[in-house]
């Protein structure tokens, strides 16, 4: 994909910047940045898109993401109601990565976290207790100040590197370029699929958006996402569909439904297809862990 450039102002009496964000959504374009990003999610909950996956994002997760790699945020829809009470809040984490000079990680101590920013580019999920301590350092990295903000975000990252408890999210990385009128045309489609996803899109109705004809969208999304449009479409769905069998307590036909698929049979064959377990199976194994 070919996001827009984001840029991170980092203020020049620190070597980095911890930022904390509250409102009814985080930063919501197809974006990248040079600058490595480690996010924790507080409050919120919505579809997540980084690199060429799509997934569900809930509250507790915690991020890390390399140098360049697009990404994009979106609430659910009842975070944007009139008078909704549902917040998002995330704490951000914003370094170069010769933040500490041009050979820092190169030294033969820090081989790991040289490795960890480099697999980064990825897109890492980290979980389990790991994820714990991580939340601790990062209240701790608030306060800090001096060296000791050096120290503590090394630490940090030394934990995540001798860390077992990661998830990759892309299985490789591509390199991305700046070309800012195909990142506004992909926005216009990824905010047109997200308020739309729960009915049936045509493909003629798509196109349009992004001011093509049918095969020239095909051809261009595939080129795009590494992936089809009705590939992207049923990934978006059966993320909702993820959060409804676990947060609502919906039956599964509902879910269904809710989610834009026009019978079960289809439902239930796409959500195993992408999650590798029944509707189902996923309800069951969460609501007894």
């Amino acid at each position: 994909m070919k996001p827009h450039l984001l840029k991170v102002s980092l203020t020049p009496e620190s070597s980095f910047n911890i930022l904390q964000k509250k409102g009814i959504d985080f930063y919501n374009q197809w974006h990248f940045h040079p600058e490595v990003e480690l996010i924790y999610v507080h409050k919120g909950r919505g579809t997540r898109f980084i690199g060429t996956d799509v997934h569900r994002f809930e509250p507790d997760e915690l991020f890390l993401f390399g140098s360049n790699l697009p990404h994009m945020w979106r609430c659910d829809p009842e975070y944007f109601q009139k008078d909704s009470k549902q917040k998002a809040e995330v704490t951000i984490i914003y370094f170069h990565h010769d933040f500490l000079g041009d050979r820092f990680f190169n030294l033969p101590e820090l081989k790991g976290i040289e490795s960890l920013l480099e697999r980064a580019k990825q897109g890492i999920k980290i979980t389990g207790n790991t994820k714990v301590q991580i939340k601790e350092l990062l209240s701790r990295l608030s306060e800090a100040r001096g060296s000791e903000r050096i120290i503590t975000l090394l630490t940090i990252l030394e934990k995540m590197a001798n860390s077992k408890e990661k998830q990759y999210i892309n299985s490789i990385y591509h390199e991305v370029k700046i070309e800012k009128l195909e990142a506004d045309r992909l926005n216009k489609i990824f905010q047109y699929i997200s308020d739309n996803f729960q009915r049936k899109i045509t493909l003629s109705e798509i196109a349009s958006v992004a001011n093509l004809s049918a095969k020239a969208f095909c051809r261009y999304f595939k080129s795009k996402t590494r992936k089809t449009f009705y590939d992207f479409l049923l990934e978006v769905r059966v993320a909702h569909a993820c959060d409804l069998l676990l947060e609502k307590d919906m039956p599964v036909y509902e879910v269904c439904y809710d989610c834009g698929f026009n019978n079960l049979s289809n439902f239930n064959r796409y959500f195993k297809k992408i999650m590798d377990k029944t509707p189902t199976s996923y309800k069951w194994e969460f609501m007894n862990v």
